[in-house]
């Protein structure tokens, strides 16, 4: 196979949970740019219909629904399974990015702000790989699965800077041992599972490390933070046959920030 067909998604189609803005609208566009049909949700409906009508303007066939995949005795996670299956009759890539934080310090971190964060961040992550693998992947004996973890869930959070996400960094290590425990078991059925860590990249979840920006640039070898295009790549390469012998790994864009 020719290296330009490896990375080819054309007919694939593309689930993104929190798919219209930051990393996930820019995962949206990389894959349709490949060629793949693109689904995507968020709570807010009107910004669902505002990326597809985009996606669609790029020529991208595109769907969406609004959901909040966070409050789960609603049973989000059929709902939005339901409505890709309808739209496009199957998922062959899953993206799990629809993600919240919660800033406070340890010693007073809200329990109520606990739960919020390992729902989405942990729960949700794999109820959604559950069902999209146990209806489409895993029948069909092929899949691609990409779990939006980040470098917070690889370690801590220096002093002295007023960051405070004990929940959200606790639960990205979680997303990334989860990846390689699905990796693990749906190896079997030609699934790969592989986890992205981004650094700081200016997005509305990371508004809270506006502060110490600054600091990140200086701490990181390449001296600067994530852009419009950084995530692109590397989704690509996940969701494409480029990467059919590479699963259970956890890659970090974040510029070199968690390796000095």
């Amino acid at each position: 196979m020719g290296v330009m067909n490896l990375f080819d998604l054309t007919g694939k189609v593309a689930l993104i949970t929190g798919g219209t803005k930051g990393l996930g609208l820019q995962m949206a566009e990389a894959f349709g740019e490949m060629g793949a049909k693109v689904f995507i949700s968020a709570r807010n409906a009107e910004e669902v219909q505002q990326v597809v009508a985009r996606l669609k303007a790029s020529d991208i066939e595109a769907a969406g629904i609004a959901c909040d995949l966070g409050k789960l005795d609603s049973n989000p996670v059929q709902a939005l399974v339901d409505a890709v299956e309808q739209a496009f009759g199957t998922v062959d890539i899953l993206v799990n990015n629809a993600g919240t934080t919660w800033g406070e310090p340890a010693e007073t971190h809200s329990y109520a702000g606990w739960q919020k964060v390992m729902t989405l961040n942990v729960d949700v992550c794999f109820l959604v790989a559950q069902e999209v693998a146990r209806r489409f992947m895993i029948p069909r004996r092929s899949g691609k699965i990409i779990n939006i973890a980040s470098i917070a869930g690889l370690k801590g959070n220096r002093p002295n800077t007023g960051v405070h996400t004990a929940a959200y960094n606790t639960s990205k290590a979680a997303a990334i041992n989860l990846t390689r425990v699905l990796a693990g078991e749906w190896g079997a059925y030609n699934i790969n599972v592989n986890a992205i860590c981004p650094g700081y990249f200016p997005t509305k979840l990371a508004k809270g490390l506006d502060h110490v920006a600054d600091m990140i640039k200086q701490g990181t070898p390449l001296g600067r933070v994530g852009g419009d295009d950084d995530i692109k790549g590397a989704a690509v390469f996940f969701a494409s046959e480029a990467s059919r012998h590479v699963t259970g790994q956890a890659l970090a864009v974040d510029g070199g920030n968690s390796v000095v």
